[in-house]
C-alpha cells in the first residue's frame, strides 16, 4: 500500500466487521450531504418555533428567551468547546494507527472528564443564577428561564462526546438522526410549554420555552446512546497489536507517538481540545459580551430596557436564524472536513488537502449564495410572512450582503483545527471580538444608530474574521483561492436578483403576497442553478455520491 513517503503499513490497522460484512467508511462528500440534508430538514423544522414563538410571548418575550443563551453557550463552550473535535481527531487516528488507544478507550475517558465537568457547572448555574441574571444580564426576569437551561450542560456535555466519536469514525447517520429527533421534540415542547406558562406572565413562558429545548436535548442524547449500543452490540472491532503500529509524521513534519498511559491519553485529549476550547470560548464571550454592551449601549442611547430587550430578541431571535440558515451546509463541511483533514495530514497527502479544502468552499459559497440574494431583495415581505412584522426587514435587507463571509468562515476555521492551528482560529476569532464589542460600543450608543450600530459591528466581525482566517489558510497550506469561483458565483447572483425581483414586482397585481413569495425566489433559482451549470460551479461528480438522488446525478454525469 502506498503511503505517501511514510513508513509503510504493513497490514490494515483497524477492521470493523458487521454480519461477516467490513463496514466502509463515508466519504468526506458522502458525510457531509447527509449532514447536510439533517441540516437542511432541522433549520426548516427549526423556524416552525420560530415564526410560532414570536406570535406565542411576543419579542419581548423571545428577548427573555434569548438572554440567558449567550451565558448559557459560554459555559456549554468552555466545557465542550474543542471535544468533539478531539475525539473526532483521536478516533480517526486510532483507526490509521496513529495512536493506540481504540476508539472505544477514547470515548469512555473523554465522557467521564466531560460529565463531571459538566454536572459541577450545572449545580454552580442553579446556585448562582440570582446573582447572574441580577448582575450580568441585568434582567431579572431571566432567573426562570436561566434556572431552565442549567441542566442542559450535563446533557450536552455527554451528546458532544457521542457526536465527536461518530465523526471520527465518519458515521454522520447518528448525529444526522439525533439532531432530527431532537429538532422535532423541541418543536413540539417549546410552542406547548410557552404556551402552558403564558398565563403566568412573559417570564414564566419564556421558561417554559426553554424546559422544551432541554426536553429536546435529552431525547437527541437519548438517540446518540440507542446508536452506539446498537452499533456496539452489531460490530466487533479487530484492532493491530500495538507493537506492530510504526511512527508516522503529518503533512506538517511533526512525529505522531503511541500513547502509553491513560494519562498521556488525557494529555493528548486535552492539548487538542484547549486550545480550540479557547478560540470558542473568544467567539462565546464575545457573544455574551455584544449581549451586555448592546442592552448598556441602547439605554444610553436613551432607549428604554422593554423595547431595547424587544429589538435584542427580534435581532438575536429572529433576524440572524433566518441569515443562518444555510449554517446547515456550513456546520456539515466543517464536521465532514475535520476527519478528513486529519487523515490527510497523518498521511502526508497535502494534494488531498488542498482538494477538500476546494470542495468545501465551493460547495458553501454556491449553497450560500441564492440565500444571501433571497433575504436582501425580499427582505420585508419575507419578515411580514415569517413573524408578521415587516419593520424588522431593515436589519435582514442591512446584514445579507455579509452573509456569504459567514458561510465560508465555518470551512476555514475548520481546516486551522484540523491541521493543528488552532491557535491561529483563535488570534483571528480575538481581533474580530474586539473589533465588534468596541464598533457596539461607539455606534450603538448613539441615538441614530441605535440596534442598526450593534448590526454593523456585527457584518464587520463576520468579514473581518473570514478574511484573516483565509490568510491563515492560504499561509499554512500554500493554499491558492480560485478567484474566478466569486466571480461565476457573483454574476449567478446578480442575475438570479435581477430575476427574482422582475418577477415579484410584475405579479403584485395578479398573484397575492405568499404566491408570489414562492414563485419568485422559485423562478430566480432556477435561473441561477442555470447559470452554475453553465459555469461549471455544480459538479455533478460530487452530487453524484449523495444519499438517495445520487444515482441520478452519476447518470448525468456520465452523459
Amino acid at each position: 500500500m502506498k503511503n505517501n513517503g511514510l513508513v509503510p503499513l504493513t497490514k490494515p490497522v483497524t477492521f470493523i466487521r458487521e454480519r461477516g460484512v467490513v463496514l466502509k467508511k463515508q466519504t468526506f462528500i458522502q458525510g457531509a450531504m447527509i449532514l447536510l440534508a439533517a441540516g437542511i430538514i432541522n433549520r426548516i423544522l427549526g423556524f416552525i418555533p420560530r415564526i410560532a414563538l414570536p406570535r406565542v410571548i411576543g419579542a419581548e418575550g423571545v428577548g427573555i428567551y434569548q438572554l440567558s443563551y449567550p451565558f448559557f453557550i459560554v459555559l456549554v463552550t468552555l466545557i465542550t468547546g474543542g471535544i468533539p473535535l478531539a475525539v473526532a481527531k483521536l478516533v480517526a487516528e486510532a483507526d490509521t494507527g496513529a495512536n493506540r488507544f481504540s476508539p472505544q478507550r477514547i470515548l469512555q475517558i473523554s465522557l467521564a472528564f466531560t460529565l463531571t465537568l459538566g454536572v459541577i457547572f450545572m449545580f454552580l448555574c442553579i446556585i448562582f443564577a440570582p446573582w447572574v441574571t441580577r448582575y450580568v444580564l441585568t434582567d431579572e426576569r431571566v432567573y426562570h428561564t436561566f434556572v431552565s437551561m442549567s441542566p442542559m450542560i450535563a446533557i450536552i456535555a455527554v451528546s458532544a462526546v457521542y457526536r465527536g466519536y461518530f465523526q471520527g469514525k465518519q458515521n454522520m447517520i447518528p448525529t444526522a438522526a439525533s439532531s432530527i429527533v431532537e429538532t422535532i421534540v423541541r418543536i413540539i415542547c417549546v410552542i406547548w410549554f410557552a404556551w402552558l406558562l403564558l398565563p403566568q406572565g412573559i417570564a414564566q413562558a419564556a421558561a417554559g420555552a426553554m424546559l422544551g429545548a432541554l426536553v429536546g436535548e435529552f431525547i437527541g442524547m437519548l438517540v446518540l446512546l440507542w446508536n452506539y449500543h446498537r452499533q456496539k452490540n452489531e460490530t466487533e472491532p479487530l484492532y493491530t497489536p500495538s507493537s506492530a503500529l510504526p511512527q508516522a509524521k503529518n503533512s506538517l513534519g511533526s512525529v505522531t507517538q503511541p500513547n502509553h498511559s491513560q494519562h498521556s491519553l488525557i494529555r493528548r485529549l486535552l492539548a487538542i481540545s484547549v486550545p480550540v476550547t479557547a478560540g470558542r470560548l473568544v467567539g462565546s464571550l464575545s457573544y455574551l459580551a455584544e449581549t451586555i454592551v448592546t442592552a448598556q449601549s441602547l439605554a444610553i442611547a436613551g432607549i428604554s430596557r422593554g423595547l431595547a430587550t424587544a429589538q435584542y430578541g427580534a435581532l438575536q431571535g429572529m433576524i440572524i436564524p433566518l441569515l443562518l440558515l444555510p449554517g446547515a451546509l456550513t456546520s456539515s463541511l466543517a464536521t465532514s472536513l475535520v476527519p478528513s483533514l486529519s487523515e490527510a495530514s497523518a498521511q502526508g497527502d497535502r494534494a488531498l488537502i488542498h482538494k477538500r479544502m476546494h470542495q468545501a468552499l465551493r460547495l458553501a459559497l454556491v449553497t450560500g449564495a441564492p440565500f444571501s440574494v433571497f433575504m436582501y431583495v425580499l427582505a420585508e415581505p419575507m419578515c411580514l410572512i415569517l413573524y408578521n412584522d415587516a419593520s424588522i426587514g431593515s436589519m435582514l435587507k442591512l446584514m445579507a450582503p455579509f452573509a456569504l463571509f459567514i458561510y465560508i468562515q465555518a470551512p476555514l476555521q475548520a481546516a486551522l483545527q484540523a491541521l493543528d492551528r488552532p491557535g491561529k482560529a483563535l488570534l483571528n476569532t480575538f481581533i474580530g471580538a474586539v473589533i465588534k464589542i468596541t464598533l457596539i460600543l461607539l455606534l450603538a450608543s448613539r441615538p441614530e444608530y441605535g440596534i442598526f450600530g450593534a448590526i454593523i459591528a456585527i457584518c464587520a466581525n463576520s468579514t473581518i474574521v473570514t478574511l484573516l482566517h483565509a490568510r491563515s489558510v492560504r499561509t499554512l497550506l500554500q493554499f491558492r483561492f480560485k478567484v474566478m469561483d466569486w466571480v461565476k458565483t457573483g454574476t449567478g447572483m446578480f442575475i438570479m436578483g435581477a430575476a427574482t425581483l422582475l418577477v415579484y414586482e410584475h405579479t403584485v397585481v395578479i398573484l397575492p403576497l405568499w404566491a408570489r413569495m414562492i414563485l419568485a425566489p422559485t423562478i430566480g433559482l432556477i435561473v441561477y442553478l442555470i447559470v452554475m451549470g453553465l459555469t461549471r460551479m455544480i459538479d455533478f461528480h460530487d452530487l453524484s455520491r449523495a444519499p438517495i438522488i445520487g444515482s441520478w446525478f452519476e447518470r448525468r454525469s456520465r452523459k
